[in-house]
């Protein structure tokens, strides 16, 4: 895997991947920014949440569950000191279809957190990682 992030002016940088897709992230105004992209801490958690929500799609397809959508909403506390790492991530999962088998959703999500998401389980090096999830009827 190749990635690129260029600087563009002030604390504004460029990522761009090796599939040919590119992020604009900046940095707060407080720290020389001007807020015009994510902030590279919230790209890792942006992209952890992406890297576990195709892990769990993926899982319930297989299952043959009958999925419609599935939310990732992700809470995180940081250090308060430098190196400020997450300290604590909590995913909340949304996972919308018909006739969702709770124990299936329950299994794709830990089977994502405990062997196929590599995101996540990097960052369960340095912060409590939990999971819980709701079946919304579709």
């Amino acid at each position: 895997m190749h990635a690129r992030v260029k600087w563009v002016e002030g604390m504004s940088f460029l990522g761009q991947s090796e599939s040919g897709h590119s992020v604009l992230m900046d940095g707060a105004p407080e720290a020389g920014g001007r807020n015009m992209g994510l902030r590279p801490m919230e790209a890792v958690l942006i992209g952890t949440g992406g890297c576990t929500s195709f892990d769990v799609v993926h899982i319930l397809k297989k299952a043959r569950q009958e999925i419609t959508d599935c939310i990732a909403e992700i809470d995180a506390e940081r250090a308060e000191t430098d190196p400020k790492v997450f300290t604590r991530i909590h995913f909340h999962f949304i996972v919308k279809g018909k006739n969702l088998k709770p124990e299936q959703v329950e299994r794709a999500i830990h089977l994502s957190a405990e062997k196929y998401c590599s995101a996540s389980i990097m960052l369960g090096k340095t912060a409590a990682v939990t999971h819980d999830f709701e079946i919304v009827e579709s």
